[in-house]
């Protein structure tokens, strides 16, 4: 009898062990990996709509695993949650901002990868091309309308002679917007100058480098700037020098226009991509980088800063979408 117990009480004890180490996971149970670079509007909205398309989708926490990490925009810890996702067997990897998706794309060649928030994936080493990946990696590019972006900035501010193109020199993605941007100020004949940071700590004496030398400061898509935008503007709307950025949360916080992509609509783009990999069988070697068109892109103003600037609206705006924000 004892002998019988004792084999009784070890497969109970077996059991239970399994239960706990499976939890309510089955094995039809989807594990996705999302890693986000930094908390900013613009990733946050990538995030929201990546997870509000997988709902649409039957993608759940019933039948779903999500391990949402955020990096800080710290690089090392982009690493350290790359291998962690890779360790885990994960079924997919969400990868929101340049930096996070070279952490993923280095760490494994056999999940699938789909990026969100990468101006250029295949500058960037992401991919071998944006319209034959070629690899495990796949998503939606965030480059914006750069040219339009330097065409409002002439619209709002006419009599700007000088801009300096501000952005974070370790981040692939603003490099590429910032020699756009370049280009477009060379051909409307207006001169610049580079105003680069390293980290947070920078970004105000860089912005208070530029008082008194620049008319407009423009900063594109930068993961850092985008973080540190209230500091931007916290200086350069006191000395008078509006900022022309690359998407609406920046002007939320400070900036005083762009013209901008949709990043939410991004998210349920790489939603889409998911559910096809998932359930469809695709393979992110021929799915090409996916793009908004410029219909999607929203025209967004500041209005208190314009009115703090002594800036004029053109009645050709009437439609843009205004915001206030406390003075």
């Amino acid at each position: 009898m004892n002998k019988l117990f004792k084999i009784g009480l070890a497969s109970v004890t077996a059991l239970s062990l399994v239960a706990c180490s499976g939890g309510s996971q089955s094995d039809d149970t989807t594990k996705i990996g999302i890693i986000q670079l930094a908390e900013h509007p613009a990733l946050d909205q990538a995030y929201e709509g990546f997870m509000d398309g997988l709902e649409e989708a039957g993608y759940t926490e019933d039948n779903t695993v999500f391990d949402y990490q955020n990096a800080s925009n710290d690089q090392s810890n982009c690493k350290t949650i790359a291998d962690k996702f890779v360790n885990d067997g994960d079924d997919l990897i969400y990868a929101i901002a340049t930096p996070a998706a070279q952490s993923v794309a280095q760490a494994t060649s056999d999940i699938p990868i789909l990026v969100n928030a990468v101006t250029d994936p295949a500058a960037s080493g992401i991919v071998e091309d944006n319209e034959a990946p070629g690899g495990n990696v796949s998503g939606v590019s965030d480059l914006t309308p750069v040219e339009e972006q330097i065409d409002l900035l002439q619209q709002l501010l006419p009599d700007a002679k000088k801009v300096a193109v501000m952005y974070c020199s370790s981040e692939d993605n603003s490099k590429i917007q910032a020699e756009m941007a370049e280009k477009a100020l060379d051909e409307a004949g207006i001169e610049w100058e580079e105003a680069t940071v390293a980290d947070s700590s920078s970004i105000q004496q860089v912005t208070e480098s530029l008082i008194g030398k620049v008319d407009a400061i423009y900063i594109p898509t930068d993961n850092l700037l985008a973080e540190g935008m209230s500091a931007v503007a916290q200086v350069s709307n006191a000395n008078g020098i509006p900022c022309i950025v690359g998407e609406s949360g920046m002007v939320s916080n400070g900036g005083l226009a762009t013209y901008g992509i949709d990043y939410y609509r991004l998210g349920e783009m790489a939603a889409e991509q998911a559910v096809a990999i998932l359930e469809d069988g695709k393979s992110p070697a021929d799915m090409p980088i996916e793009y908004l068109s410029a219909e999607d892109c929203v025209l967004t103003i500041n209005k208190t800063v314009a009115e703090e600037l002594g800036i004029t609206i053109p009645e050709e705006f009437a439609d843009a979408e205004m915001i206030e924000t406390a003075s």
